[in-house]
């Protein structure tokens, strides 16, 4: 009896030890809430699209503090080069937008400015005809990732 207690006291520590790397895992979406000020940069009234060939994707933490994001260079064409922000890393990496380097997209979203940089902050892209990735509504901008699931699933489903 006392091996089978220590033997449940030792696991009973090990999962608690890694409870904070499952909340890790789950991610980080610090500064990438709702109400931050980063999301307030999103105005759906000014929406805009964008197209051409992603040149590469990048790590992009696009306010001091914040959790770092997918985004990726877009070239429109004639040497003009756009930053793409995409979603948290939490949220889906660049592998994980289903796009890749050399597609050619168009994205729907908004321009903002952040310090001496305007960037291109995505909404939808669409890769060809049959491929969209979203991460944000049209109607006002709303996050997928601040979404619940019922949310999220409903949205998802629209999509395909």
């Amino acid at each position: 009896m006392k091996i089978r207690i220590s033997h449940a006291f030792v696991l009973l520590i090990g999962l608690l030890l890694l409870l904070p790397g499952v909340s890790l895992a789950a991610g980080d979406f610090t500064g990438w809430e709702i109400d931050s000020e980063y999301n307030k940069l999103y105005n759906s009234k000014e929406r805009d699209s964008i197209k051409g060939d992603i040149v590469k994707f990048i790590t992009v933490t696009p306010i001091e503090g914040m959790a770092p994001g997918t985004a990726f260079i877009i070239d429109e064409g004639g040497g003009d080069k756009v930053v793409v922000h995409v979603c948290p890393e939490a949220y889906a990496s660049g592998r994980e937008t289903g796009l890749r380097r050399g597609d050619w997209v168009k994205v729907k979203g908004v321009w903002a400015d952040i310090g001496d940089e305007s960037i291109f902050i995505a909404a939808k892209i669409r890769k060809d005809n049959d491929y969209v990735f979203k991460v944000r509504l049209t109607s006002d901008g709303k996050p997928f990732w601040t979404m619940s699931p019922e949310e999220l699933e409903k949205e998802k489903t629209e999509v395909e």
